[in-house]
């Protein structure tokens, strides 16, 4: 008998774990993408006829966010996001011939005209915006039912600056100017494939004006009296703490 693999097998965004959220160990298959952090630690999904092994349960890979370590957590991000672009890069995109996957990188080549195609990532700012020394700007996603407030995001465009897709997403989400911007910290989101790159800035001019279709409600709330916020373990969770406590800042 070959020796076992830790697993990370995916149906869409689950991740199949045991009662514990520990991960399978199984025998290893010519199809499964491999870390390069070692051969025993493979990635593939669950087709959809496969049945779940008893013991075993798909849960969303997010809910993993309060249940593992940030290690643990960016690993299966990791492991989700290589197996979507392998999925999505099935075929050249210059010439349509079926490509192959690279042995020794993450790549997928082609083997009519050898263009290699990579992993991409794609940059999303998000910014943590202050007033004074006791207000702090939260916003509601319009497409989010639940009553959370988050933090104001979007992701950066063609020949802009991280800088400049700050003050461009505040003053399209919310009509706000900020200053002071600063960076802050980054995190790999799985959502589709993301970097969250965060900054913190303060307040400058201007009145709340929602972009209705991405934002729902916008205000300046107190620290000692703040709505229902992001999940521990999420980049804005570390942001909110960091400027509310005025603590150096520490991605959870």
């Amino acid at each position: 008998m070959s020796e076992l693999s830790v697993a990370y097998i995916f149906k869409q965004h689950q991740l199949l774990v045991d009662e514990n959220f520990q991960l399978p160990r199984v025998e290893r298959l010519e199809s499964d993408l491999i870390f390069k952090s070692g051969d025993q630690v493979i990635a593939r999904d669950l087709h959809i006829e496969e049945a779940i092994p008893k013991g075993y349960q798909l849960v969303p890979i997010r809910q993993l966010i309060t249940q593992w370590s940030k290690q643990q957590f960016e690993q299966a991000s990791r492991a989700v996001q290589l197996l979507e672009w392998r999925r999505n890069h099935k075929f050249c995109s210059h010439c349509g011939t079926e490509t192959d996957v690279h042995r020794s990188e993450y790549a997928m080549i082609c083997p009519a005209c050898n263009y290699h195609q990579y992993p991409r990532v794609q940059p999303c700012v998000i910014t943590v915006i202050t007033r004074g020394d006791n207000e702090i700007l939260l916003a509601k996603n319009a497409k989010n039912k639940s009553n959370m407030y988050g933090l104001i995001a979007g992701f950066v465009e063609v020949g802009e600056t991280l800088e400049e897709a700050v003050q461009r997403e505040t003053m399209e989400e919310i009509g706000l100017n900020v200053k002071n911007i600063q960076y802050l910290a980054s995190q790999p989101w799985p959502f589709p494939s993301n970097l969250m790159i965060a900054f913190r800035a303060e307040y400058d001019s201007g009145e709340i004006v929602l972009q209705e279709d991405e934002i729902s409600d916008a205000q300046f709330f107190k620290f000692d009296d703040l709505p229902e916020i992001p999940f521990a373990g999420s980049i804005a969770h570390a942001m909110i703490q960091h400027v509310i406590h005025n603590t150096p800042f520490k991605s959870e």
